[in-house]
């Protein structure tokens, strides 16, 4: 287990925060935002590009000897660095620009190969999600806990998906969580969806593969509320993301095999 860094996690709290008035300002003019396709359902906007200059700047400012990985701006080695910050400065960028509120800001920090903590903000909703090694997991500063429930058919499981996926890819997916009694849900933003996982709002989520920055700072919250997450980093699932399953320890084995 790593140790817990309290300094940095206090910071990236501040840091997220202010992250996400800044978030905020430019989603209250969303329709006159300058947007750019990177690819099917892959967008950006000026405001990812914002917020993750803002998050970089101060880090870069208060943490010198740390590496940055962003989604947008990419990575920031450091000599003889151990820790690593991962950001995803808006994490459902079409559901922002389409007006949903079903997004958020992901911070996560990593060392030795392991996640110390992670920070998701909901800015929309008004919810930060926090949690990571020492520190436990909270919605808004009240502890959370996963789904109490002892079958997929209890909950709903979150099916992520992207454009990267191939149908052939996903629809066997969906075909074994409906057939093994479950039902599923999405809404643009892993991040999210996991917290939600965190939180007992959801069961389950599973998704055959997603990037660090759209994960890390979720299952940061979702290893100190103590709910099993597959080994995300193994394999160097850092820079070249991962499959991801995450659920209470009831149901984690029904989810993984739904997964495949």
């Amino acid at each position: 287990m790593d140790q817990p860094d309290l300094e940095r996690f206090a910071f990236g709290q501040q840091l997220i925060s202010d992250a996400g008035t800044l978030a905020l300002d430019y989603f209250d003019r969303v329709s006159s935002l300058t947007v750019t396709s990177k690819g099917p359902q892959d967008m950006v906007s000026e405001a990812d590009l914002a917020v993750e200059q803002l998050i970089r700047t101060r880090l870069a400012e208060a943490y010198p000897e740390d590496a940055f990985l962003g989604e947008e701006s990419g990575f920031s080695e450091v000599p003889d660095s151990t820790g690593i910050w991962v950001v995803d400065p808006i994490d459902g960028t079409q559901p922002f620009v389409s007006g949903l509120r079903t997004w958020c800001i992901s911070v996560a920090y990593v060392r030795d190969g392991a996640v110390v903590f992670g920070l998701v903000n909901n800015a929309a909703a008004g919810e930060l999600f926090a949690g990571g090694v020492g520190v436990a997991a909270t919605l808004n500063d009240r502890p959370i806990a996963g789904h109490p429930g002892k079958t997929l058919g209890d909950g709903l499981t979150f099916l992520g998906c992207s454009a990267r996926m191939k149908a052939e890819q996903i629809v066997p997916v969906l075909d074994r969580l409906i057939r093994a009694g479950g039902m599923y849900v999405r809404n643009g933003s892993g991040a999210l969806g996991l917290c939600d996982v965190a939180c007992g709002r959801l069961i389950g989520y599973v998704e055959p593969h997603i990037n660090s920055w759209d994960c890390l700072g979720a299952i940061g919250v979702l290893n100190a509320a103590d709910i099993p997450v597959s080994d995300f980093l193994a394999g160097d699932g850092l820079h070249h993301g991962n499959r991801i399953v995450a659920g209470p320890r009831a149901v984690y084995a029904a989810l993984d095999a739904v997964l495949g």
